[in-house]
């Protein structure tokens, strides 16, 4: 998702949750995903390329990196920069893969599509549903990445199941994009809570307050 609506979710799910120092770094380090060197071969951190395993992989060692930062004591920027990487990847993962269409399609016509917060973003069936994919990176598209002014040139010869042809990172690309943002929001929420429930245990409330307003 482009940078703006990444910041927006963030502010929106946590901004009432954590200080305002938290929510800045967390904010820098989720849009930092997004720099050129974190485009290219690095795929679980958007998910795309169906790098779903690599992703989930990639978000857990991030929890772990927060619980280690609390567990010894050290500067919890460092785990709020953990946190913001993962909700960057958690945000992506409906962005970037077809999970928001399966779910429009359970309602095969039948009744009217729910609005946008009716998006149930943690579907198991839909999670490891045979048909879910993600935008593939293919040779040459980021091109029009780093050089937009061709992309009249190169997007027309990419495939179907490109990234470029897939995402939903702006409004433009169509009437699901609501749906991915809500899903995204839902999904964020869900992450800090599950993290809560993982610090609270292992470390008790005062390490989670130190997470929380540092």
């Amino acid at each position: 998702m482009e940078i703006i609506y990444h910041t927006e979710m963030l502010t929106k799910t946590l901004g009432a949750r954590i200080s305002p120092a938290a929510l800045k770094t967390m904010i820098a380090a989720n849009l930092k995903q997004d720099r050129l060197l974190a485009l290219v071969g690095h795929d679980e951190y958007h998910f795309d390329s169906n790098a779903f395993e690599a992703g989930y992989a990639y978000m857990e060692a991030q929890r772990q990196i927060v619980q280690r930062v609390l567990r010894n004591g050290a500067d919890v920027i460092a785990a709020w920069q953990a946190f913001g990487r993962l909700t960057h990847a958690a945000q992506d993962f409906y962005a970037h893969s077809n999970y928001v269409y399966l779910w429009r399609d359970q309602f095969n016509g039948t009744e009217a599509l729910p609005a946008p917060s009716g998006v149930i973003a943690l579907d198991e069936v839909l999670l490891t549903h045979p048909k879910l994919h993600s935008g593939k990176v293919y040779f040459g598209e980021a091109l029009i990445y780093v050089l937009p002014f061709l992309t009249p040139w190169v997007f027309p010869g990419l495939p179907e199941d490109s990234h470029a042809k897939m995402n939903l990172d702006y409004p433009e690309r169509g009437e699901m994009f609501p749906y991915a943002i809500a899903a995204a929001e839902q999904r964020t929420i869900y992450e800090f809570d599950l993290l809560a429930e993982r610090i609270i245990t292992e470390l008790g409330e005062a390490a989670w307050e130190r997470f929380v307003n540092g």
